[in-house]
């Protein structure tokens, strides 16, 4: 299938101002994918080390060439910019992974999800009734059933990060338990992480029985799955272990926990995002994008929406298929969408957070 056919199919008319989506049908289904926001949820293949060879070489400087390209030939400005960043906060997790989190902080972080802007804003934007919002809440375990009883009937998800986070270096049942835990405390996504080791040892079988494992745990949540991307040295790793995790049936695959060195970058995004594309010519399932850590101003949430758009099509702006990891991400947003507005930018304490 082309590129140009692919998108004629999966496009939606405009990009405008979204409400929360719901998540992908629970169940499998060979159909094609249809237009509207339910999609077949992903069921994994057999591990294909064939296609996995077929995708190895990678070529970095055509990437960063790639990436340079898209950042510098778009420019998004006015109302129509505002637009845009409207979406960015449709399709982001509001996350905390802090070592001092209290579930005070998360229930304000949750309330501050509910209502994302300042009513000002909001009537400036002539916004007033549409239910914006980021898509997910994204914490720790002990904070998933505060999480849940905070955003009872807002429509927004919560997210647990899983698998002994940030690093999974624990014994393979201790971290499907606390999958297991985590959805049972109503958590219904998921996000885990690899054993970058595998990786490094090309341990592709072990890895893909592993996240096959993490995926019977999820149940009906919804499995996101961080590859670490800082860590794994090479495009040509984040690329194979992308691939893993898509036939090991992952919903989403996600660059970065947020606390590795180098998180997510534009060229490795691209690089993951060829391979969702790849998969998707492959099987015909629709998989989630998640780039986390670092992304934390207006103008970056653009140029990763751009990405999306130019290289997958206007179906993966939806928050089904793509998500930002992001903490203080929504304070940028907010600020400039002042700036839209008045023409003068406003201190970050006037955007409260948690």
């Amino acid at each position: 299938m082309s590129s140009t056919s692919r998108e004629a199919e999966l496009s939606a008319d405009r990009l405008g101002p979204s409400k929360i989506m719901p998540l992908p049908a629970r169940t499998a289904a060979n159909a094609p994918a249809p237009q509207s926001h339910g999609i077949a949820r992903n069921p994994g293949m057999k591990l294909d080390l064939g296609f996995m060879e077929s995708m190895r070489s990678v070529n970095r400087s055509a990437l960063e060439r790639r990436v340079a390209s898209l950042t510098k030939r778009r420019s998004i400005k006015a109302d129509n910019q505002a637009a845009w960043l409207l979406r960015a906060v449709a399709c982001m997790d509001l996350t905390t992974l802090n070592s001092n989190d209290t579930e005070e902080r998360v229930r304000r972080l949750c309330a501050k999800a509910v209502n994302p802007f300042r009513r000002d804003i909001v009537e400036g934007l002539g916004i007033t009734g549409e239910k914006l919002r980021p898509a997910a809440v994204c914490v720790y375990h002990p904070f998933v059933a505060t999480a849940v009883d905070a955003l009872r009937g807002s429509g927004i998800h919560v997210a647990a990060v899983s698998t002994a986070f940030p690093h999974g270096l624990t014994p393979l049942s201790t971290r499907l338990q606390e999958i297991e835990a985590s959805v049972s405390d109503g958590a219904d996504e998921i996000d885990v992480v690899i054993p970058r080791g595998l990786v490094f040892a090309a341990k592709w079988q072990e890895l893909y029985n592993e996240i096959v494992s993490m995926r019977a745990a999820c149940g009906e949540a919804h499995l996101k799955v961080i590859l670490g991307t800082g860590d794994l040295a090479t495009l040509r790793n984040v690329m194979l272990a992308s691939m893993v995790a898509m036939m090991a049936g992952a919903d989403f695959i996600k660059t970065s926990t947020g606390k590795e060195s180098v998180n997510a970058t534009l060229p490795v995004g691209l690089a993951m995002v060829r391979a969702i594309r790849a998969y998707f010519e492959e099987t015909g399932y629709l998989i989630g994008f998640k780039p986390a850590g670092g992304i934390s101003t207006a103008k970056a949430s653009l140029d990763w929406l751009v990405l999306m758009k130019e290289e997958l099509g206007r179906r993966w702006l939806e928050p089904d298929l793509f998500r930002f990891g992001a903490s203080s991400l929504l304070t940028d947003i907010e600020r400039q969408l002042e700036h839209h507005l008045t023409g003068h930018y406003s201190a970050n304490h006037r955007h409260a957070m948690a």
